[in-house]
């Protein structure tokens, strides 16, 4: 496993970062466990998750995949001194009108039981999870500062911001002496580029902020499980992958990712998060499983190396313009 610096920050987290939004959803206690346990044997030392993981299943508060996280890392031998926490906040945790936001009523809340979940004193990166235009950027800033300084955060990201946005928010950091966002989770794959690649990703290089892509396999159509003229496997994702990514170009970037792997002998998900990898401005690639056999199959995907030439053919058959 390979690590990284994470951004401009002295911080190494390994090229993939383990995706917990399954906990608790699709995968039980048990299996949780089991993915976790195996993460770190293969080299992973990120995990990321959010406070609301997973609200949106009837009968679930929100927090469980927090809480899951916590009882493996009390189960001790070293494992939070080896890990690096990554959680999120941001989304309605509550009916009422301050349970959601990035004031800093809710994020002095939020931490607070975001760090009991985990049952930790601290959070690695702490990240707000999408912008909220209700709050001043300054006082969410000046509430991740006090957090940071307070010792209970020990980096801030965000995730979803868009490139103005972000710009102004370093400014803001910057103007004000404040903790500034050291990473930024953007959507982002080899079928989604121009939403990251047309100002996000100058913008990160330029400003050392570390990239922490989710949905590097666009919702799991970059396995070779959607094929041109075959059934659409038995999936509650599948009508939305067929809609967003199941035309001529998505099809023509699972042929090149195929023909790529054969000469790897990997996978056409593996190729899929080594083009990711092979971008200077990446951190770290998020991914998610439901089984050991899913983790295991897609983490391999950090130790293909493409050829120069082989990411220009990718980079080419799923190329975009202005136009």
């Amino acid at each position: 496993m390979e690590y990284r610096r994470l951004g401009r920050t002295g911080l190494k987290v390994s090229t993939i970062c383990l995706g917990a939004m399954q906990f608790g959803w699709t995968a039980d206690k048990a299996a949780s466990f089991a993915i976790m346990d195996t993460a770190v044997s293969l080299g992973c030392n990120f995990f990321d998750t959010a406070d609301v993981y997973s609200r949106w299943v009837e009968g679930n508060p929100g927090g469980v995949s927090e809480t899951i996280i916590g009882e493996w890392l009390a189960q001790g031998n070293g494992r939070r001194d080896q890990i690096i926490i990554a959680t999120k906040a941001r989304g309605a945790m509550g009916d009422g009108p301050n349970d959601k936001g990035l004031s800093r009523h809710h994020l002095m809340h939020a931490v607070e039981a975001s760090l009991r979940r985990l049952q930790t004193d601290f959070i690695d990166l702490y990240q707000v999870h999408s912008p909220d235009a209700e709050t001043p950027l300054e006082e969410t800033l000046r509430a991740l500062d006090d957090l940071l300084r307070a010792g209970k955060v020990r980096y801030i990201g965000c995730s979803n911001y868009p490139a103005w946005l972000l710009m102004k928010s370093l400014w803001i950091s910057d103007a004000h002496n404040l903790a500034r966002f050291d990473s930024l989770q953007p959507h982002y794959s080899l079928v989604h580029r121009p939403e990251f690649e047309r100002e996000l990703l100058p913008l990160c290089l330029d400003q050392g902020v570390g990239v922490i892509p989710y949905s590097p396999l666009a919702r799991g159509f970059l396995t070779g499980k959607y094929r041109r003229d075959t059934p659409l496997p038995a999936s509650a994702r599948a009508g939305g992958i067929r809609d967003i990514y199941m035309n001529e170009r998505g099809f023509a970037a699972v042929d090149k990712l195929e023909t790529i792997a054969q000469a790897h002998d990997a996978t056409i998900a593996q190729v899929a998060i080594a083009w990711l990898l092979a971008n200077p401005a990446v951190s770290s690639a998020i991914i998610g499983a439901n089984t050991i056999e899913q983790l295991t199959e897609t983490m391999q995907g950090a130790a293909v190396q493409l050829t120069a030439a082989e990411k220009a053919e990718l980079d080419a058959v799923t190329a975009w313009n202005e136009k």
